[in-house]
């Protein structure tokens, strides 16, 4: 699928949980880096973008405390950010360049990087979670589905407050059923593709 016209490069969304695992599909920025690297024998360079990038400072993130689940639904990521910063300056009438990151999290502080120029023609890949249901502009959302017994079966004892958001996310943007292709990965090791949308 090319960009559109006026785009500089193909917007996808790389959506869905991080979970531990020794190997194969384990979170969006794995799924995003194995596409990454294979998209150039493709002819289609690409770049990857990861939404942490754009997450509020700790102060707002974290205002209500370090494990709100709520916060984490809705708080973290400033879509307002990525959006004006990469999505829309790649798309029609944009500038054609990106901003790798907006905000060091291990520092919490501004980044301070310098805008990139995008993949001409490529593909801008952007791997994180709870990314749909937001309006952000995206060509293409793959979605990467764990179930909600995966989850819990596979979450670390001190990330389980985040559940109650992703089942929220579940039942509130029904995330299977907005994205283009889901990829079914309870058990990481043997994903399973699942075309939707416009390719089904």
């Amino acid at each position: 699928m090319p960009p559109e016209p006026g785009a500089a490069a193909l917007r996808v969304a790389v959506d869905g949980p991080d979970l531990p695992g020794n190997a194969g599909v384990t979170g969006p920025l794995v799924l995003a880096a194995a596409l990454a690297e294979r998209l150039p024998s493709l002819s289609r360079p690409s770049v990857v973008v990861p939404a942490e990038g754009f997450y509020r400072p700790a102060s707002l993130r974290l205002e209500h405390g370090r494990t709100d689940p709520d916060a984490r639904y809705s708080d973290w990521l400033d879509a307002g950010a990525l959006a004006r910063e990469v999505l829309d300056r790649c798309g029609p009438r944009g500038s054609g360049e990106y901003l790798p990151a907006l905000w060091d999290l291990a520092r919490d502080r501004a980044a301070r990087l310098p805008h990139r120029p995008a993949p001409d023609g490529g593909v801008l890949l952007v791997p994180g979670s709870l990314l749909q249901g937001l309006g952000l502009a995206f060509d293409v959302v793959v979605h990467l589905r764990v179930s909600p017994a995966a989850r819990r079966r596979r979450v670390p004892a001190d990330r389980a407050w985040e559940l109650p958001a992703f089942d929220r996310y579940d039942d509130e943007v029904d995330p299977v059923s907005l994205a283009d292709a889901v990829v079914l990965a309870d058990h990481a090791d043997r994903p399973a593709l699942v075309l939707a949308g416009r390719w089904s």
